[in-house]
């Protein structure tokens, strides 16, 4: 009998050290997978070299300039890419041969186009006065050329402009961001224009005008909160006074009632 509880504990013993063990392969091999890209793309007037994580970029090739740009953000640990810029020049002329011979090779089939959507907002809560950014996306198009422009109340707008890199999508297109600083001002208008292939000539305009509701400027805050305060106590106060009155009134017609029942008591 001792035998068998002895062997019957140390089986349960043993599943057990399996079950922990297995427990333990399990929490060990929990991983976060990441979605590492390089693209690289030609057009008869445009090419391209992105190198991203999970939809962002990372890298990529500024062929004008003749180097490579790291575009992480400051606060991360800077990288290197030795090469990458040599390699993304090798890929280019690979990739306008192969243009060439699918074009032939497919006798110029028509190009796949898809329209971009727009969408416009400020980077931050509107103040009267105080800079901000508006914000212009464009989305879900290809192929990447896109042209984006601004206007204020109308007229053009030729500075403090900025524009991202394209940045590719899970379906195969592309979206950007461009940018400019504004200070907002009442009545304002702005609006972002954007033209790409598939539009056919019709472009599209987002427009966003400054929202006087809840545009208030730092400057005049204070002193519209003292004036508002001010009001409502002055409501405060002739409220006051008007039920303080109707209390010593309803006091006085109680009195007087009192008195002219003891005066008729006292003469009965």
């Amino acid at each position: 009998l001792l035998h068998t509880i002895c062997r019957s504990s140390f089986i349960s013993l043993g599943l057990w050290i399996v079950l922990i063990y297995l427990l333990s392969l399990d929490v060990c091999s929990i991983s976060v997978l990441h979605n590492d890209f390089k693209i690289n793309g030609c057009s008869d007037t445009e090419k391209e070299s992105v190198c991203g994580s999970d939809g962002e970029e990372i890298w990529h090739a500024d062929f004008i300039q003749q180097m490579g740009v790291n575009t992480l953000p400051d606060f991360a640990d800077a990288l290197r890419f030795p090469g990458f810029y040599e390699s993304s020049i090798a890929a280019q002329e690979a990739c306008k041969q192969n243009l060439a011979v699918c074009i032939k090779a497919y006798k110029s089939p028509p190009e796949e186009m898809d329209p971009p959507e727009t969408s416009i907002y400020p980077k931050n809560d509107v103040q009267l006065g105080v800079e901000n950014s508006l914000v212009c996306h464009v989305t879900g198009f290809f192929p990447p050329p896109v042209n984006i422009s601004w206007t204020k109340n109308n007229v053009v707008v030729t500075e403090g402009e900025s524009l991202s890199r394209y940045r590719p999508r899970n379906d195969g297109t592309f979206h950007i961001f461009s940018s400019v600083d504004i200070v907002p001002e009442e009545r304002d208008i702005y609006s972002c224009t954007v033209n790409h292939r598939a539009l056919q000539g019709q472009a599209q305009t987002k427009i966003w005008g400054v929202p006087e509701t809840t545009a208030v400027s730092p400057r005049l805050g204070p002193a519209v909160f003292c004036g508002a305060g001010f009001t409502l106590a002055l409501l405060g106060a002739a409220t006051g006074i008007f039920f303080f009155i109707k209390a010593a009134a309803t006091r006085n017609t109680d009195t007087a009632e009192k008195e002219k029942h003891f005066m008729q008591w006292t003469y009965q």
